[in-house]
């Protein structure tokens, strides 16, 4: 089963997060920062996509970012998501030169959201 990582400050949006993906079929392990994402990952060495926040109050999601490309080459290819409601236009240029391969404004639009899931998974059967 696929694994995703979600990561964000917010207990609401990580719990809704967390179900919409969940009932997509999907295995999701939640963080609320860049610490307890970095312990996850490490105790899911299989994490097949992270979906971060932007702005949280120990790191950002342009950290997260930074931390994994300094990681072994696997997991610099685990594809991130980044999500915020407050990125500015040099934000998300930053967060695309860093290796992000989506930024999704909140709130998020799910359908945008679920057509990344199709892409990134092709193979994925959506519950």
């Amino acid at each position: 089963m696929n694994k995703i990582l979600l990561i964000d400050d917010d207990n609401d949006i990580l719990m809704e997060l967390q179900e919409l993906i969940t009932d997509l079929g999907f295995t999701c392990f939640c963080a609320s920062n860049i610490s307890e994402a970095i312990t996850a990952m490490e105790l899911h060495p299989d994490l097949e996509l992270i979906i971060s926040d932007l702005r949280m109050p120990d790191q950002s999601g342009l950290r997260l970012l930074q931390i994994l490309a300094e990681k072994d080459e696997k997991a610099g290819r685990i594809p991130v998501i980044i999500t915020s409601g407050h990125a500015d236009r040099d934000d998300v240029v930053n967060l695309f030169r860093s290796g992000a391969v989506d930024f999704l404004p909140k709130p998020i639009h799910y359908e945008h959201l679920v057509t990344q899931l199709r892409r990134l998974f092709p193979l994925h059967q959506m519950s």
